[in-house]
């Protein structure tokens, strides 16, 4: 059974991946959190990216807005997140990461 969630989660702090950063990708933490709990990723199933148009302008040019990843947990279940470009509408700079559906 897949939920809808579309809620923030939190990177495990210090686990990001140094060397995708260095290539101008998303440093894929270890782990996040989530409402409180912490949950490790065991296995990464799926990578891809989103683009889109800019808002509202008549170029042509594409724009890279997320980039996706379906996980593996360590409790077994199966989680889709993203990594969004831009910062996120709350004006909370530091929220990038969202959990957008979980499996169990």
């Amino acid at each position: 059974m897949r939920d809808l969630v579309s809620e923030p989660i939190s990177p495990l702090s210090g686990t990001f991946d140094a060397t995708a950063m260095g290539r101008g990708e998303p440093g894929l933490p270890r782990g996040f959190t989530w409402r409180g709990d912490s949950r490790e990723i065991i296995e990464v199933l799926k990578v891809w990216k989103d683009s889109a148009r800019e808002g509202g302008r008549a170029s042509a040019e594409l724009y890279l807005r997320r980039h996706y990843y379906r996980l593996k947990m360590g409790d077994g279940s199966v989680w889709t997140v993203y990594f969004a470009r831009q910062a996120a509408r709350s004006g909370n700079a530091r929220i990038r990461w969202f959990l957008y559906t979980v499996e169990s």
